[in-house]
């Protein structure tokens, strides 16, 4: 399965503007992805007990006075094209790319907002440990521009909640992104990998993925 994946994926790495590599704060906080699969931790996952309603979303978001939630924040932040808001955030018009397989979406209905790691896998990977505040954060986390992306509805049901042992973008411009930010925001929120995961996020550091960086961001409290 792990294999497969790598089939057909041509070498593209996460690229960082040059402005982006030289800010010295920035650069303090980046890592290649072979060099970042060391900071993880890997143990066995434990899937008992979950339920979505674990992690509270969509919250009031960013600004608890526009009137937007976190999944409407989200669309505005990522819109290619800035669509209209009406009364209660309601989102028409505008133009969006899809994360996962690079549609152009014109109708906000067309797009859902993604964890782009799942629920379940951050239950499984250490969030059912948490506090429900901290859940709550982690459902809701606008901190980085990877936590949370606008994908289209097609394309989340083929991601069906897998983890990258089983499932990346499959264009080219696309799946060392994934992985990268993958690792990035396991890493912020201090979030295990099992070992077949592990397997796959080392293949992919090891080939097609070896010049894709991943950025260190802070540990939410």
């Amino acid at each position: 399965m792990i294999k497969n994946l790598l089939r057909g994926l041509t070498p593209l790495a996460l690229i960082l503007s040059p402005l982006a590599v030289t800010s010295p704060a920035l650069s303090a906080n980046v890592v290649m992805l072979p060099d970042a699969l060391a900071e993880l931790t890997e143990a066995s996952e434990d899937p008992d007990g979950f339920t979505a309603s674990a992690f509270p979303y969509w919250n009031a978001g960013l600004d608890a006075t526009d009137g937007c939630d976190t999944r409407s924040e989200v669309l505005l932040a990522e819109a290619v094209d800035a669509p209209t808001t009406g009364a209660g955030c309601t989102l028409t018009g505008g133009r969006w790319t899809s994360y996962y397989d690079g549609q152009s979406v014109s109708d906000p209905a067309g797009l859902r907002v993604d964890h782009l790691v799942p629920l379940g896998e951050a239950w499984e990977s250490g969030a059912s440990g948490w506090t429900a505040s901290r859940r709550e954060r982690f459902a809701n986390d606008q901190g980085v521009t990877a936590t949370l992306v606008a994908v289209t509805a097609r394309s989340l049901r083929d991601k069906a909640g897998r983890d990258p042992a089983e499932w990346v973008p499959s264009d080219s411009a696309r799946y060392c992104r994934y992985v990268g930010e993958w690792v990035s925001t396991k890493l912020r929120w201090g979030l295990s990998v099992d070992k077949d995961e592990m397997e796959a996020l080392k293949l992919f550091a090891d080939g097609p993925c070896e010049e894709t960086v991943v950025i260190r961001s802070a540990t939410p409290k």
